[in-house]
């Protein structure tokens, strides 16, 4: 009597995992289906350079690309006529969620807010580097250049109802 127990036990048993194994496996594939049309739908924010050098008037250039490539190379994303830059000489990159700057071996190599780019290094706006004579000044998604907003008017002294900044706290 014994043996057909262990034997319905045994086939539970194997039952039960193959189960088991069905289920994690359900569930891996679902949360790898879901990382993956979260990975398609993010997006690169866009970048905005404004590039000046010595012989030119600075212009602006929007990017919603997630690596920007610059050098004398026309392949380049950004092709400079400066001969004092490399034919690739450096790299913006989005990667981490975050902007990345690095110099790609250049013979003059690259500054950033005036010291030498030794190793990639993430920017934010208002940051500048130079590659040769040309002087790129970063500006991120959502944020401009613009003058900050000028506060209101203090309130007089003799308004007991109106705080510092001019808002009525009732």
């Amino acid at each position: 009597m014994s043996g057909p127990i262990v034997l319905v036990l045994r086939a539970f048993l194997a039952l039960s995992l193959y189960a088991f194994l069905g289920w994690a496996f359900f569930w891996l594939w679902r949360e790898i289906a879901q990382q993956g049309a979260l990975l398609a739908t993010r997006r690169v924010p866009p970048i905005s350079l404004s590039v000046s050098c010595e012989a030119a008037a600075a212009e602006t250039r929007h990017f919603v690309e997630p690596t920007i490539t610059i050098g004398r190379d026309p392949a380049c994303e950004i092709a400079l006529q400066d001969d004092a830059v490399s034919a690739r000489h450096a790299r913006l990159s989005y990667h981490h969620n975050q902007w990345w700057l690095e110099d790609l071996e250049s013979t003059n190599g690259t500054l950033l807010n005036d010291q030498k780019l030794v190793m990639p290094t993430v920017v934010i706006s208002n940051d500048e580097f130079l590659c040769g004579k040309t002087r790129f000044t970063i500006t991120l998604a959502g944020e401009s250049l613009h003058l900050p907003k000028r506060s209101s008017p203090k309130s007089s002294p003799d308004s007991p109802n109106t705080a510092s900044n001019g808002e009525n706290h009732d």
